[in-house]
């Protein structure tokens, strides 16, 4: 091609001809790669449809982690890589999911899949609030006294450790303060008096 203005007619074939296409699961045969492979590009236009299809085709199509913000119902519902609005939100104002634009649509958003989605995650929902419910009833039948009785002496004997591990951590500071309090009256020359057990510094009437 020509560097002159306005020449952007290429007259010769493409310098590197590729012998064989690319194949993105040539060498990578994971699960995530055929469901990439075999995932349905619907409620977008032929543009975003065939930019998708791209990014899959060379292996840069990349799963969302957790759902993204829909930017117009502003709920966190967007599944789906690379789309600004949520299945129900397209679907309801006829717009493209990806760019937001009103085209045609290649391929419809099927709604009774999404019912059916929705259908499965609260029941799943539901089924697991009820397996806590019947844990909550279980636990509650297996109490009887002598368990609370082992467990309040359980409590006890734990808080009687914790005093005593607090009590003696206090001794040990003591212990350090005494000592910082006795290194700094000799550095600064005081005069240590001896009382007892007990020793004070004369000038700064500190407690050793």
């Amino acid at each position: 091609m020509s560097s002159e203005k306005g020449n952007v007619a290429r007259r010769r074939p493409q310098r590197h001809q590729n012998v064989r296409a690319f194949k993105n699961d040539k060498y990578d045969t994971s699960a995530r790669l055929k469901k990439i492979n075999a995932k349905l590009h619907d409620g977008v236009c032929q543009h975003c449809k065939d930019i998708l299809e791209w990014r899959v085709k060379f292996s840069k199509y990349k799963l969302l982690s957790k759902p993204k913000k829909c930017v117009k119902c502003l709920q966190k519902a967007v599944k789906d890589p690379y789309h600004i609005i949520c299945r129900p939100c397209a679907s309801k104002l006829g717009v493209c999911a990806k760019c937001g634009k009103e085209k045609e649509i290649v391929i419809p958003i099927d709604k009774e899949q999404d019912g059916t989605e929705n259908k499965t995650t609260e029941n799943g929902q539901e089924s697991g609030l009820e397996d806590e419910l019947d844990f909550d009833t279980n636990f509650s039948s297996t109490d009887n006294e002598e368990d609370s009785d082992r467990l309040e002496d359980r409590f006890k004997s734990m808080n009687f450790e914790r005093t005593e591990i607090q009590k003696n951590k206090e001794k040990k500071k003591q212990k350090i303060l005494h000592l910082e309090a006795s290194k700094y009256a000799v550095g600064m020359g005081c005069i240590a008096e001896q009382r007892g057990k007990t020793f004070r510094c004369a000038a700064a009437n500190i407690p050793l």
